[in-house]
């Protein structure tokens, strides 16, 4: 039997014992040591605390300055991040952007702002019920993909916008020895608005190295009338000219079928462990003019894997009269999941807080 190193749990071993330790940081235990929660003295809840003292409440969250970065966790052992939950206002969606460095590298592995992250990229809640992302009201983010280390693991948030922004947020992880053949994991987020005439969107492009595919966010925008989800997700697999997965249509790709009309007449939005359609937002006559969507689709029982390199894209069509495909000029954001050995190619910077704004 292998032996069990407590960095992942299911049912199927959770009553396994194992040398392991839990951890957790958070505003009251800034550093996850042992011991070393609900000390603070200072903090956001100080003042609600006053007749209290040091235990209650005191450092219940971080103010995070405009135009500033704010190191939530810095640890430097071996282990596994499994799950993190956090929540801010919604107007910080796409201006409070979650960074993660493994092991000391320079370059982040995961460059996300934080809506997109927990598939609500639109600056508007919505629920999600998957198994490795799930929010709940009132915006408690939550996520349970794992993510492994050796040496190091540091997680910034970096405040964007005009103003400052309060975040709540915690961090659980283990410390533990992590296998030779645990790949580390990687987030990264791109736009187009709008899309250009008859060109597709690239959904990841320019990795390097082996891995596994594991998951799609996107937020898409129709400018259009009438379906938009003809186009058809291609992944191309270590050098491919012509892609090696292709599927049939973007509503087939997210697990739904025949447009997504159910009833008849209605978008029926879902959200299951691994597919989701989960928000449908609807023109309301006046300044609200165009539909929007939030789909997710996680390859957890069918990961995609890549041995040299990986390129992940999506056409945006639609139709027109007599018949014909109509190519679309839609806004479309995404988020890629991905696991992989490192060294990792360069994650692009993310685009100036105008780019990444929702208009």
């Amino acid at each position: 039997m292998e032996k069990f190193n407590g960095l992942g749990m299911g049912l199927h071993n959770i009553s396994l014992l194992s040398s392991a330790k839990s951890r957790s940081i958070s505003a009251e235990n800034f550093t996850g040591e042992k011991g070393k929660g609900g000390m603070a003295a200072e903090g956001t809840g100080k003042e609600c605390a006053r007749e209290l003292g040091i235990g209650w409440k005191v450092s219940p969250s971080v103010l995070i300055k405009a135009q500033s970065q704010f190191t939530i966790a810095d640890i430097h052992d071996s282990g596994a991040i499994q799950h993190m939950w956090m929540t801010t206002g919604k107007e910080s969606f796409r201006t409070l952007i979650i960074k993660i460095y493994w092991d000391g590298e320079q370059n982040p592995s995961v460059n996300v702002p934080m809506g997109d992250f927990f598939c609500n990229g639109w600056g508007e809640r919505v629920n999600v019920n998957s198994l490795p992302i799930v929010v709940n009201p009132a915006g408690g983010f939550n996520s349970y993909w794992e993510m492994p280390f050796r040496k190091s693991a540091k997680i910034v948030i970096e405040n964007i916008g005009e103003g400052d922004a309060i975040l709540y947020y915690q961090i659980d992880y283990t410390l533990t020895e992590v296998p030779d053949n645990a790949a580390y994991f990687h987030a990264q987020w791109r736009r187009e608005n709008p899309l250009k005439y008859k060109e597709v969107y690239t959904i990841l492009d320019g990795v390097k190295g082996q891995g596994h595919y594991v998951g799609t966010y996107l937020a898409w925008q129709v400018n259009n009338n009438g379906w938009w989800g003809e186009g058809e997700i291609k992944f191309y697999l270590d050098g491919d000219e012509y892609p090696t997965i292709v599927g049939t249509g973007t509503e087939d790709y997210f697990g739904g079928a025949w447009n997504f009309e159910h009833p008849q007449g209605q978008y029926g939005s879902y959200s299951t462990a691994f597919l989701g359609l989960p928000q449908v937002t609807q023109p309301d006559g006046l300044y609200r003019s165009q539909q929007r969507f939030g789909m997710y689709r996680w390859h957890i029982m069918d990961p995609i894997r890549f041995e040299e390199d990986l390129k992940v894209t999506i056409q945006a069509l639609g139709w027109r009269s007599k018949g014909r495909y109509l190519p679309l000029q839609d806004d479309i954001a995404s988020v890629s999941y991905w696991y992989q050995a490192e060294p990792h190619a360069l994650m692009p910077d993310l685009p100036g807080k105008d780019k990444l704004e929702v208009i």
